[in-house]
């Protein structure tokens, strides 16, 4: 079991996601960077579904009432045990009664906390991934008390595992296929959406990212169709919306740019006033 102490800014359970049910209007949800909700999984051993904590921004404060070992990926909010700071993307024994606690954001934007056999909260629609009203809570609350299994047994983890940093939370790039209203954009409309920097704006969230600089549209709205996370919409006013994990599954904007997977979880790790640029690339 785990308390609660303060939640941070928006914390949740999330895992891989909740498929077969975009028919009925679901989402998928799961995590925002799934690169980094795996890579803390498989360090711990983990089954690459097992639920993790996603934590965006500041981090919480929980104590643990079992011994268990944790592993913390994504982004670096300076994660401490007991006020003594602890190495990211590494296996650490927490004991019972320690407290681990997140400080200064170095890098980055969403930390992904695993423990040993995963988080246990109820299972709906096949998922433990949080979203509202699927789930009957919307994010992790203080007070709230997360059930885990202990494990006291010493075992050979993954260690000294690398990456580069600098590709997965600096680049700006953002690759994109063509998507299905790409063939309406004027030639000046791709030279601008190609070669111009964008910058994410204050609305974004798990359901979209809003860009602040306007491509001029002119584009009609089409039929209500299919979208999916990392789909690019342009609206009548010439924003850009991309779709992230808590999207919508169908829309009626102009569906311009596809997201592959490595850059929606690029672009998760981005917070506003940051910058992307896309690049189109082939199927």
């Amino acid at each position: 079991m785990i308390d609660v102490i303060s939640s941070g800014l928006f914390s949740t359970i999330q895992d891989l996601g909740r498929y077969n049910y975009e028919c009925f209007g679901v989402p998928r949800s799961g995590n925002m960077d799934k690169f980094s909700g795996l890579l803390c999984n498989r360090i711990l051993k983990n089954k690459d579904n097992c639920g993790v904590m996603e934590i965006t921004m500041t981090g919480p404060k929980l104590k643990f009432r079992i011994n268990t070992y944790i592993c913390i990926s994504g982004a670096d909010m300076s994660p401490k045990i007991n006020e003594n700071h602890i190495k990211m993307d590494s296996v650490h024994k927490i004991k019972k009664g320690e407290i681990l606690s997140f400080g200064k954001l170095n890098f980055g934007y969403r930390s992904y906390l695993a423990v040993k056999g995963g988080f246990l909260t109820k299972k709906i629609l096949d998922s433990r991934s949080m979203f509202y009203p699927v789930t009957n809570e919307q994010k992790i609350k203080k007070g709230d008390e997360i059930y885990i299994n202990s494990f006291n047994e010493d075992e050979n983890f993954i260690q000294n595992f690398s990456y580069n940093y600098n590709n997965h939370f600096e680049q700006k790039i953002i690759y994109a296929y063509k998507g299905p209203e790409y063939c309406k954009l004027s030639q000046e409309q791709i030279k601008l959406l190609t070669s111009m920097e964008f910058t994410i704006s204050n609305s974004n969230n798990r359901m979209a990212y809003q860009l602040n600089e306007l491509l001029k549209n002119n584009i009609k709205p089409i039929i209500t169709s299919l979208v999916l996370t990392g789909t690019v919409q342009l609206t009548p006013s010439g924003k850009l919306i991309i779709l992230m994990r808590d999207n919508q599954t169908c829309g009626g904007y102009p569906r311009i740019l596809q997201l592959n997977e490595e850059s929606v979880n690029r672009l998760s790790q981005k917070h506003s006033g940051k910058k992307i640029k896309f690049q189109i690339i082939d199927y």
